[in-house]
């Protein structure tokens, strides 16, 4: 908030000063390094003074030069961080902060110049974080990205997308499942001086790992064809298996009987017994009886 109003009353100042005389302006990060220099310098030059008019609308000297002092920086602001060429009459300032925004004006020889400097200094945007918000539809979810300067939403295929704004800082995008993991959406803060993106969220990220269900069922049917072709093999070359299986499920024509015939032995299925087998225990225990 106190940044918006800065910028305000800066731009405020500026359409002041249009109207008296020729205005230009410059966009800087802080901790950047401007420069300015008078449209034209008459010599001999026996001072110079540089003038900043601040937001709030007070004057100070951000240096001053004559031929019997030298340098002079009055103000606390600019001290350590400003330098002026006497000769051109420029005005170098680095570390530049928000503080440093306003309008500078210069007077040369004890009369001041038409020419009028706009500075606004401003952060760096932040690296955006978007947050995922699920809604009741378990295909459809929300993406916010929270700023209160310009915000650009993109998709993986480079489509912008228009985010919605609501009471809260910042926009939100509606997102669709489109069943494609790894399909991205991506979050971009700007502003005069910078710009910053969100790292990529995906699909993914977002519906969890329904939408890679299909791609681990077919791996699950490609291992185990892979394994029955295996077994198959297997059981057709190395004769000792094939012996063993025949001794187990005698006159089996194929694989897939033997299969059949193994597993219905490993259910406990009964084993076919000769009548005779089974009388003849009970005949012998009758003849053994007095």
């Amino acid at each position: 908030m106190k940044m918006l109003l800065l910028r305000y009353l800066t731009a405020f100042i500026c359409a002041v000063f249009i109207i008296t005389g020729a205005v230009s302006g410059e966009d800087k990060a802080v901790g950047q390094t401007v420069s300015f220099r008078p449209d034209k310098i008459v010599t001999p030059v026996s001072s110079i003074i540089w003038k900043h008019r601040s937001s709030t609308g007070s004057v100070v000297k951000a240096i001053e030069w004559d031929t019997e002092d030298g340098v002079t920086i009055p103000n606390q602001r600019f001290k350590g961080i400003t330098t002026l060429d006497n000769k051109t009459g420029e005005i170098t300032i680095t570390k530049l902060t928000v503080e440093h925004s306003g309008v500078y004006t210069i007077d040369i020889n004890s009369k001041e110049q038409e020419q009028r400097i706009t500075l606004n200094v401003m952060e760096r945007v932040p690296k955006p974080k978007m947050t995922i918000e699920v809604s009741s539809n378990p295909d459809v979810a929300y993406l916010r990205c929270v700023y209160n300067q310009t915000i650009i939403w993109k998709s993986s295929s480079g489509e912008t997308l228009e985010g919605k704004k609501n009471h809260e800082l910042g926009e939100f995008i509606t997102v669709e499942n489109t069943r494609n993991p790894e399909k991205f959406y991506t979050c971009t803060l700007k502003n005069a001086v910078s710009e910053e993106i969100s790292d990529p969220v995906t699909e993914r990220e977002i519906f969890g790992t329904e939408s890679n269900a299909g791609m681990i069922v077919g791996i699950l049917i490609a291992v185990l064809l892979v394994i029955a072709v295996i077994c198959i093999l297997v059981y057709l070359i190395r004769q000792p298996v094939h012996e063993s299986v025949n001794n187990i499920c005698p006159c089996i024509p194929n694989f897939f009987g033997a299969l059949d015939c193994l597993l219905k032995k490993t259910d406990g299925e009964p084993k076919n017994s000769a009548p005779n087998e089974v009388a003849a225990p009970l005949n012998a225990t009758a003849n053994a009886s007095p």
